[in-house]
């Protein structure tokens, strides 16, 4: 997987990332300085967390034979100290006719989804630096 990052404009936050021909903007709040042109790297980490958990349910589910009608997931977290343990409030919000059973195995697959064991395991950082010359305009 690989996703790309290019600076929109000169003196901005605004950047444009490229993910397997899709494009998102990814920006900084008035606040810090960006023009809040769309959500923030953080906030990213959030979604990718509750859209990863969303569809891993749902997959279960659709598996399952289950019709489970609308389905959320809701990811909230701040950001911790430097070295210090992040904290993920994950809830799912699923519609009131599915059984107690079927609510505990959703709880127990929804801790599954790839990008929560990307997040619960231990990451390794490779770092590269590479000199480029600017694009010809």
């Amino acid at each position: 997987m690989r996703a790309t990052a290019h600076r929109v404009r000169p003196k901005s936050f605004v950047h444009t990332v490229e993910i397997r021909g899709h494009r998102l903007t990814v920006d900084e709040p008035l606040e810090l300085g960006g023009d809040d042109e769309g959500p923030t790297p953080q906030e990213l980490l959030a979604a990718s967390l509750a859209s990863c958990t969303a569809v891993t349910i749902e997959m279960y589910a659709r598996r399952k034979g289950w019709q489970l009608g609308p389905v959320e997931v809701e990811v909230e977290y701040s950001l911790p100290e430097r070295g210090a343990t992040t904290r993920f409030a994950v809830e799912l919000r699923v519609p009131p006719d599915c059984t107690p059973e079927q609510r505990e195995r959703l709880r127990v697959i929804a801790a599954k989804c790839p990008v929560h064991r990307t997040l619960e395991g231990e990451v390794v950082f490779e770092d590269r630096l590479k000199v480029v010359a600017p694009a010809a305009t």
